[in-house]
């Protein structure tokens, strides 16, 4: 039999994590109500029906005792963890912004866009959808980002992300600006590899930081596993102090700082220290997403409590948590669709 470990009850520990399956098991139920995370985060492998997922996000919350916010990754398009037939389908948000000869009309459509993906979250317990991206992608770039991208200019991009962030908020969800302080230039997957970037500190404010400093208000925000050199050669935006003073400091934003996903390949440090040097950088909250129960086990010995500026982020976060805005989902996709049909190109 394997050894139990257990933790000793604290506040929330400054942990957002995944679980292994669309059901909670009798394991993990025990093992996060001793860890007591901030949050949880949801991929396909736990999505099967409405009916499931409502039993599942009812369960995480209960194993912590209060209303543990709920992240999940539902851009539309190439990323999205809940599909047909029970859920929406979305063209892929650049082919949308591509095709529209309208700016306006456009950024009705995204609004409203955002807003029925919201709806549709919190109608199966999900209050955090991890969008906008406001990455501005570059022509060389990795196609990681590619058509997930509002655009390819810095204030097109600044404008749509505003109104994602918008619509997510009207739906009763919480939007994450990523990947703070710019994924575009990225020439790998950071799922798979590390990636630097060598464009200046100036190429970087002219470019890759404006729609950063635009949405700074946003309260919740995501790191890029991203090195830059021209601000640190040694060591990837999540892990550079340097780099989260600029977040702070140049691009104004306070609020609740996470890391993209922990367990990512373009880390390969062990996982203590992946944890230890990006709350030592600036970091409030550690992302894992895999759910791998031994690699949660090595991260919770490093993660603390929240508590001081990063509780009061959260916290802050947390407050603006909303009723969702009244309307139905149809009337909403209708709206939505006759303002892509009015102004597509032909």
């Amino acid at each position: 039999m394997a050894k139990t470990v257990s933790f000793p009850r604290v506040a929330e520990r400054a942990l957002i994590v995944g679980l292994s399956g669309p059901l909670l098991t009798p394991d993990e139920r025990d093992f996060f109500a001793d860890l007591n995370p901030w949050g949880f985060i949801l991929f396909s492998r736990n999505v099967s029906s409405p009916e499931q997922m409502r039993r599942l996000t009812g369960n995480l919350r209960d194993t912590v005792g209060r209303d543990a916010p709920i992240l999940i990754d539902q851009e539309g398009g190439r990323v999205a963890r809940m599909k047909e037939p029970h859920w929406q389908e979305w063209a892929p948000v650049r082919d949308v912004c591509d095709g529209m000869s309208n700016e306006i009309a456009l950024m009705r459509a995204l609004r409203l866009r955002y807003r029925i993906i919201a709806l549709e979250l919190r109608e199966v317990g999900v209050d955090v959808n991890c969008v906008p991206l406001v990455d501005v992608p570059q022509l060389n770039a990795h196609p990681v980002i590619g058509n997930r991208a509002l655009g390819v200019k810095p204030m097109e991009v600044a404008i749509r992300a505003r109104e994602v962030a918008s619509g997510t908020l009207e739906g009763g969800c919480l939007p994450v600006i990523k990947h703070l302080p710019g994924h575009g230039r990225a020439l790998h997957d950071t799922h798979e590899n590390m990636t630097r970037v060598t464009a200046s500190v100036e190429e970087l404010r002219r470019v890759d930081f404006p729609p950063f400093l635009a949405l700074r208000d946003v309260a919740l925000g995501m790191t890029a596993h991203v090195i830059f050199d021209a601000i640190d050669p040694k060591a990837c935006a999540t892990h550079s102090p340097a780099v989260i003073d600029i977040v702070r400091g140049e691009l104004g934003f306070d609020g609740l700082l996470m890391t993209d996903d922990i367990s990512m390949k373009a880390l390969d440090l062990p996982m203590h220290l992946r944890v230890r040097r990006a709350l030592h950088a600036g970091c409030d909250v550690i992302l894992h997403c895999n759910g791998n129960s031994s690699e949660m086990k090595a991260i919770a010995e490093e993660a603390p409590e929240l508590q001081g500026a990063a509780l009061q982020r959260a916290e802050h976060a947390l407050a603006q948590r909303g009723r969702p805005r009244d309307g139905k989902i149809a009337d909403l996709r209708a709206i939505h669709d006759g303002l892509l049909k009015e102004m597509t190109h032909v």
